[in-house]
Parts: structure tokens; C-alpha cells; sequence
């Protein structure tokens, strides 16, 4: 059994948690590169990687704490307990954010991206104690047999009353008309009518997790890592295989409406990119290259140690940059973000180039955060 802590697991987290900042935060969501924006709907992008790789990784830790636990003869309604609360806490911060600067309770958004991981991590969490990994497979297929099956099958009335089943067109889909049914009026803004992180969808989210328990599980399993190595990339490989099929054959890769084939195909490109680290930074039998790529991964890994905390402050930060407002010559009101990215815009770049600087450089402040933290040896648990 893996007894250490896996430096390719930190730094797989902080890749994503750098990415994410990348694409969330350019100065002008007018000039994006295509690859740092979410695919208009379906087909997908670098930006479409982001999301499932972070529940990935949720599953990978869960299988290590939760799982070694339970086999240790831990209580496990305890552990239940424990993860209920720190799944509650990631809630509310997720919702504290979207509640943040405007406190309207009557209009605040709901859902979220910390909000659907606390959710996952709750359902996942009787699972991953409960069960055995077999048995995790099979609620894997049997839940995105449901979600697929209601998707596809079950008619529902769009916002116009037009009754359909497996329409699945923006505000269309079952997942949105039961949103419209329990979060009406607190949605995502740009929509109004479906949310991205609605409830329905986070049936075939929550089984991203589960991938991520299962490689979590087989990381545990006491093979030879240069095995473990070569089968997750046969899995990923097949995972991405099944994802393009059902892209062609059942449902569109779609990222809001996390559709099966999204699921399996980020799911195969997540067990792909970590491989890819495990082997470098754990796995691989060259002590000269093992730490040779700890040492080039130094950034993604001091990153990934305070990871949760670097996303719910980007967040702020970025709502504040927004909100912060000042009265300019002509009357008018000029944001802080907008008055710090005037000197980047009035660079002579092309205006991709211009904004997607200003992300590197608010990804430059964030990280700058993260090391004084990781130098002080401040990590934020939840």
C-alpha cells in the first residue's frame, strides 16, 4: 500500500488550479484564445479540461484518507461525519463568494463550482467507504445509465411551455427544466434559465469523482508503480475512446450539461495528464529524473498545496477588481480591474495577446500568494 504523500498528486492539483486562474481571470472576455474559453456548447476545449480534473483529484484523496481509514477499522460513520462538515464548509465558501459584494439573498446564485464539489464530495464519501471497487464501477455505469436514460427519454416543457425529451439545446434539457423547478431566480446570471452547475448534472459529475476514487484505489493496490503507470494510461486511453464514441452514438461531449460522453472523455484525459506526473514525479526508477521534474514542477506543486484556498481568493480578488469602482474626469465609473489592465491593453499586442497577459500576470500575484504561504508552511485545511 502507498504510504507516502504523492508529490505527482500535489502538483497534478496545482496544473489545475493554475489553470483554472488562467482562464478565469483575462483582462477582456471579448478576446479570448479559443482554447482558454469553454466550448460555446458542445465539442470541447483546454478550458473544458479544468472542472473534472479538480474532482478527479477530490476522488484520488478520498480514496487515500477515507479508504485507508475505513481499512484501518476507523469509525465509519465518524468519518462520514468529518467529511459531511468539511463538505459543508466548501459549500457555504462557494456560496459566500457568489454572495459576495452584492449580500442579495433574493437573486444570489445558488450553485457554483465549490458548491458541486461539496456535493460530489458528500455523495461520493458512503461510497468510497461503503464499497469495494468493483462495486464502484458498476454505480458508475448504473448512474450514468439514469442520468442518460432521463436526459434522453423523460419530456419536459422548455421556458416556453414546448414539451420535448432529449432536447439537449441551452435551457432545453431535463436538467434545466428541474432547475427552473427548485432554483428559479437563482441561477447563473449569463443564462437565467439552466445552470451549469444545476442539480441534475451533478449525477454525471459525481461519477468523475468515482474515476478519480477508482484510480485513488488502484494507487492503494501495492503494484509496481511503473504498472500502475501503464494501466491508468490504458484506462485513460480507453475512457477517451468510449467518451468519442458516445459522443457520435448517444450524447454530445457537453460540458454544461456534463453529458456521459463529457464525463468518460475528460475523465480519460485526466487519467492521461496524471499519469504523466505520477511517472515523472513518483513512479519513474531515475533518481536524476525524478528530481529533476520536482524540481521543474516546484511552481504546480507549491501551488497545489494550498489550493482551495488560492481558488476561493482568486475569486474574491477577481469580484472586488469588478466591483471597486471610481468616479473618472467624464462622470463616468471606471472599475479597478478595468483602470489596472488600461496600461496592459495600451501595450502593442494583439488584443488575445493583451488579455491573456493580464491573466498570467493575476495568475504571477496568486502564485506569489501561495509561495509566502508554502514558505511560511501555512496550509489551509477544510
Amino acid at each position: 500500500m502507498t504510504s507516502t504523500r504523492l508529490t505527482s498528486l500535489d502538483a497534478f492539483r496545482g496544473f489545475t488550479i493554475a489553470s483554472m486562474l488562467l482562464v478565469n481571470n483575462p483582462g477582456d472576455w471579448s478576446n479570448l484564445y479559443s482554447q482558454l474559453a469553454h466550448a460555446h456548447w458542445n465539442g470541447w476545449t483546454f478550458t473544458d479540461w479544468i472542472f473534472p480534473f479538480f474532482l478527479f483529484i477530490g476522488g484520488i484523496s478520498m480514496a487515500f484518507s477515507l479508504g485507508r481509514a475505513a481499512d484501518a477499522g476507523a469509525d465509519k460513520g465518524a468519518l462520514l461525519r468529518k467529511l459531511f462538515k468539511r463538505a459543508l464548509l466548501i459549500f457555504l465558501i462557494g456560496f459566500l463568494l457568489n454572495y459576495i459584494p452584492r449580500f442579495d439573498l433574493a437573486s444570489v446564485r445558488i450553485p457554483g463550482v465549490l458548491q458541486r464539489i461539496a456535493l460530489c464530495t458528500m455523495l461520493a464519501a458512503p461510497l468510497v467507504v461503503y464499497f469495494n471497487w468493483r462495486q464502484i464501477i458498476w454505480w458508475i455505469a448504473g448512474l450514468l445509465a439514469f442520468y442518460s436514460a432521463v436526459m434522453l427519454l423523460v419530456p419536459v416543457p422548455d421556458v416556453n411551455g414546448v414539451v420535448a425529451a432529449g432536447v439537449l439545446e441551452p435551457g432545453r434539457d431535463f436538467g434545466a427544466w428541474l432547475d427552473r423547478q427548485f432554483l428559479s431566480g437563482h441561477m447563473w446570471v449569463q443564462s437565467k434559465t439552466w445552470d451549469p452547475e444545476g442539480l441534475f448534472t451533478t449525477i454525471p459529475a459525481l461519477c468523475s469523482q468515482l474515476i478519480g476514487v477508482l484510480a485513488g484505489r488502484w494507487l492503494m493496490s501495492g503494484r509496481e508503480r511503473s504498472e500502475q503507470t501503464a494501466w491508468m494510461m490504458l484506462a485513460g486511453l480507453a475512457l477517451l475512446l468510449a467518451g468519442a464514441m458516445l459522443d457520435v452514438v448517444l450524447m454530445p461531449i457537453n460540458k454544461s450539461l456534463w453529458t456521459t460522453s463529457y464525463c468518460l472523455f475528460i475523465s480519460g484525459w485526466a487519467l492521461l495528464m496524471f499519469s504523466v506526473f505520477y511517472w515523472l514525479l513518483d513512479a519513474t526508477p531515475s533518481r536524476w529524473l525524478r528530481a529533476k521534474a520536482q524540481s521543474g514542477s516546484a511552481f504546480f506543486i507549491i501551488y497545489g498545496m494550498n489550493a482551495l484556498f488560492i481558488f476561493a481568493l482568486s475569486g474574491l480578488v477577481a469580484k472586488m477588481l469588478g466591483f471597486i469602482k471610481f468616479a473618472q474626469e467624464d462622470g463616468t465609473q471606471r472599475s479597478l480591474g478595468a483602470l489596472l489592465y488600461a496600461p496592459i491593453k495600451a501595450l502593442p499586442l494583439q488584443p488575445q495577446a493583451a488579455s491573456l497577459l493580464h491573466a498570467l500576470l493575476f495568475n504571477a500575484v496568486m502564485f506569489g500568494v501561495a509561495w509566502l504561504m508554502w514558505r511560511k508552511r501555512w496550509f489551509v485545511k477544510v
